[in-house]
């Protein structure tokens, strides 16, 4: 198996990154647990005991047959424009602030992405808006994320995806979807004491929020509230305080290059979803 440099920091790496072989921020280690169906998926997303554990877990999970062998595809075969890069062809923790009162939810992984760099919404396009956007509310260090061990950090926020793996065409099948959720809904619970805000990036992810919430025993206001950019619910979490959900136009290429998502626009759901609630 070929060995690659990483581009932030040097050291070599197999494609798909081995657990602990030293990958910047790769939470797994030695006594890390590997979920291998969805019943390994719901214990041991449960029983993580803190977000580090969490994410570790999350990291090296191979509950989804076809999920796995796409993600590890993608990283023997590569984009030509990376093909002297190591990639991850992991699953995707949750990243950022431990503490965050800002949880931005999108739908999976993009396969030359965070499929490739190790960290969520990294290394492409989407990506570059979402930070630039981040870095604008005073929520990112920086304003680009190039790679996992480039430096920066999130304040006050955490991004994670409804679905860990990148998936074939970016469409995670329904049962893929449920398999994957308890690590959403770990997630959100241990968030719960500082958490005010949900920023959904379309749809997909809006009605993953939902279902957490609902998952949670969070007040949900009946019917369902309806997906649109903008859009904005309130919830409530079991202690009664509030938190507010807040959806945007993902921050996909097919939105960002025609128009129907602005820099305006995302600056405004950002605003929204990270403001201020009244205990």
């Amino acid at each position: 198996m070929d060995l690659l440099p990483h581009p932030a920091c040097g050291g070599a790496f197999a494609s798909p990154v081995v657990p602990w072989s030293g990958w910047p921020g790769d939470p797994a280690d030695a006594s890390t647990p590997v979920a291998t169906d969805p019943d390994d998926v719901r214990r041991l997303a449960a029983s993580a005991a803190d977000l580090a554990e969490l994410e570790g877990r999350a990291s090296v999970c191979r509950a989804c047959p076809r999920l796995v062998s796409w993600r590890e595809e993608v990283a023997v075969a590569k984009r030509r424009s990376f093909a002297a890069e190591p990639y991850w062809g992991r699953p995707m923790p949750g990243w950022g602030d431990p503490a965050a009162h800002l949880l931005v939810v999108g739908l999976a992984p993009a396969a030359h992405g965070g499929n490739r760099t190790g960290r969520i919404f990294t290394g492409d396009r989407s990506g570059d808006w979402i930070f630039a956007a981040l870095h604008r509310a005073g929520l990112a260090t920086r304003p680009h994320s190039l790679h996992a061990g480039d430096g920066q950090q999130l304040i006050g926020a955490r991004i994670a995806a409804a679905v860990r793996c990148a998936p074939p065409g970016n469409a995670p099948t329904p049962a893929e979807r449920d398999a994957c959720a308890p690590w959403l809904d770990r997630e959100v619970e241990l968030l719960e004491p500082t958490l005010r805000g949900v920023l959904a990036l379309g749809a997909f992810a809006w009605q993953a929020a939902l279902s957490a919430a609902r998952r949670r025993g969070w007040r949900v206001p009946r019917p369902a509230p309806r997906f649109g950019h903008g859009a904005e619910v309130s919830l409530a979490r079991p202690d009664g305080a509030p938190v507010r959900l807040v959806g945007s136009y993902h921050v996909s290429q097919q939105n960002t290059f025609t128009g129907k998502l602005t820099e305006a626009m995302l600056d405004a759901a950002i605003a929204a979803a990270a403001r201020p609630t009244l205990s």
